[in-house]
């Protein structure tokens, strides 16, 4: 076990259309997309500028018969990928889909926390780690925001998990409480109950863009929904949250300009 405090390291969208996502994601977030040359698997590389950032998939086979939907994932980077997932399972979570390498990129898994919240865990192949990007860059993932089945109890089994601390604790009235955490001295994302009405626990990753309301009009436009938003949050910023022309859910952060 690492004493170092995981943190994302990674993410991916599984969709029902790449085409349609790819060319919805390049509009709106003004990514760069190539494809990624894994023998026997279409997986497109998403990037900003010369760093890359995330995937794009479909949905595989195994998953579409269990009925999963277009959804965004984030990967958590650990020191050994076996050993965790053993430690997610034994900490009350489920492990979807067991360790299996990608030749040449690294092992992972698919798990859950206890209240069925997906994630993946991940090891690289190499060591190298990206350089580190300033809070709130362009293109690059912002925040990660967990909808928990239990806000108490899904911070105890992460942080037990990944070594991650309480940050500040936000009330929102009826909506509970918005407890900030993080991975060493930065807080990295919040959790809370998710509200009645939310169907599932869910992981929700906000991308940092420079101008909220011209990001929620080119989403519109662009064929995606808005859920929520554009609504200022502590600090200045102002958030959206959407569902991409699939269905798959994400959320921005930036200023108005």
């Amino acid at each position: 076990m690492s004493s170092k405090p995981a943190n994302f390291v990674w993410y991916d969208v599984m969709t029902t259309d790449t085409k349609a996502a790819e060319a919805f994601y390049r509009a709106v977030m003004g990514w760069t997309t190539a494809d990624s040359g894994m023998p026997g698997q279409a997986y497109t590389l998403l990037s900003v500028g010369p760093t890359m950032i995330g995937g794009l998939m479909a949905i595989p086979e195994d998953a579409r018969k269990m009925g999963v939907q277009p959804t965004w994932m984030g990967y958590i980077g650990v020191d050994d990928v076996d050993d965790y997932a053993k430690r997610v399972a034994a900490a009350g979570g489920t492990v979807h889909k067991p360790p299996q390498d990608i030749p040449g990129v690294g092992r992972f898994a698919v798990v859950a926390d206890p209240d069925g919240a997906g994630f993946i865990l991940f090891k690289g192949a190499s060591d190298q780690t990206p350089a580190p990007v300033a809070p709130m860059t362009p293109g690059h993932i912002g925040w990660h925001e967990l909808r928990a089945g239990n806000g108490e109890r899904a911070f105890a089994f992460y942080a037990g998990l990944f070594g991650w601390t309480k940050s500040e604790a936000i009330d929102m009235g009826p909506m509970g409480t918005y407890q900030l955490f993080a991975a060493g001295d930065q807080a990295i994302g919040g959790m809370m109950t998710k509200m009645p009405d939310m169907p599932v626990p869910h992981w929700l990753y906000y991308f940092a863009v420079d101008d909220i309301d011209a990001a929620a009009a080119s989403a519109t436009s662009s064929g995606g929904k808005l859920c929520n938003g554009p609504q200022e949050v502590p600090g200045g910023a102002w958030i959206v949250q959407c569902l991409d022309p699939q269905g798959a859910m994400f959320a921005m952060v930036g200023m108005r300009r």
